[in-house]
């Protein structure tokens, strides 16, 4: 096992060697199959890490409507040095980083973008891992929206509505995180929305309604999210509830009461936790929606969008 100064000379060279690629114009880094295939032979989650909370800058208002397109997203976004996993051994942790920061350090064309997406897609679309999942499903919920959008939403799973229309958030939540979208001057075609499951969990018996996720299918499907995330390469997630969060920590609980509003990352993306919109739609009170779109506000400002007077001002008494 390499010591901890050992690994991180090898890390330190290995983003050196990243960097001078970017540098001299390599949007792409080739790996061998099956040097690829050991690099990933062990996933583990990544580590997401807090940052610090900037001052809030809300002072009255924000709006619902006019859908201007977001800031391109730079063509090789900068992340972090990735940082090692708690309880994985430096070796093994610099090869997962390294599978992982080829895409996000370099970065990918639209093409490659596309190409990888749509080769991603069609794995899901054919997936039997979970099989009692696969039985019940009606539709692979893969995702949908700008694969080349710096704005990702994720959350947790295919509902009834998804799963009969093959859309994530269709149903009465959906509806409320479109009027959301659309509050922050965007529209679904312009942001990425997606689950940290593709089907959605079965309800034997006939129940009504939906279950909560698993963590052995919340594991099983997550490598096909985390595969999305590494080609979008967003400049912003933002986590849609307590369960897309556990997902994405590779623990539980959650408590997204404490958690919301702070910037966390994932993978070097700054990610915002916030309520799931089912959870807005069960607590119509005026600070639970104010709570959210303080959340809405602080990804624009991350992003840098524009932010009128009039959205600045919503859900103040």
């Amino acid at each position: 096992m390499a010591s901890d100064a050992e690994f991180q000379s090898l890390l330190t060279a290995t983003i050196d060697h990243l960097e001078a690629l970017k540098r001299r114009g390599h949007r792409s880094v080739v790996l061998d199959p099956g040097t690829l295939q050991d690099l990933l032979a062990s996933p583990t989650a990544p580590a997401v890490q807090p940052l610090p909370k900037p001052a809030p800058a809300l002072s009255a208002n924000p709006s619902f409507q006019s859908a201007s397109p977001l800031p391109s997203a730079p063509s090789t976004p900068a992340a972090p040095k990735p940082a090692l996993v708690t309880g994985e051994s430096p070796v093994h942790s610099l090869a997962t980083s390294l599978a992982t920061s080829a895409t996000i350090r370099v970065g990918l064309s639209r093409e490659e973008k596309e190409t990888a997406m749509a080769a991603l897609k069609e794995r899901a679309l054919s997936c039997v891992q979970c099989s009692h999942l696969a039985a019940a499903r009606k539709s692979v919920v893969f995702g949908v929206g700008d694969i080349h959008s710096p704005l990702m939403f994720v959350g947790e799973a295919p509902g009834a509505d998804e799963d009969v229309q093959g859309e994530p958030f269709v149903g009465a939540a959906g509806q409320l995180l479109t009027k959301v979208i659309q509050t922050m001057g965007l529209s679904r075609e312009t942001v990425y929305i997606g689950n940290l499951l593709k089907c959605r969990p079965d309800t034997p018996g006939g129940s009504l309604g939906n279950r909560k996720p698993t963590p052995d299918e919340m594991r099983t499907c997550l490598p096909y999210l985390q595969e999305q995330i590494r080609i979008i390469a967003p400049k912003v997630i933002i986590a849609l509830g307590a369960t897309a969060m556990e997902g994405l920590l590779g623990r539980s609980p959650v408590y997204i009461t404490k958690m919301r509003g702070q910037w966390l990352q994932y993978e070097g993306i700054d990610l915002m936790p916030t309520y799931h919109p089912s959870y807005v739609l069960r607590n119509q009170s005026l600070a639970t929606k104010r709570e959210t779109w303080e959340d809405m506000l602080a990804a624009m400002e991350r992003l840098g969008m524009p932010i009128s007077d009039k959205q600045r001002g919503y859900f103040l008494k």
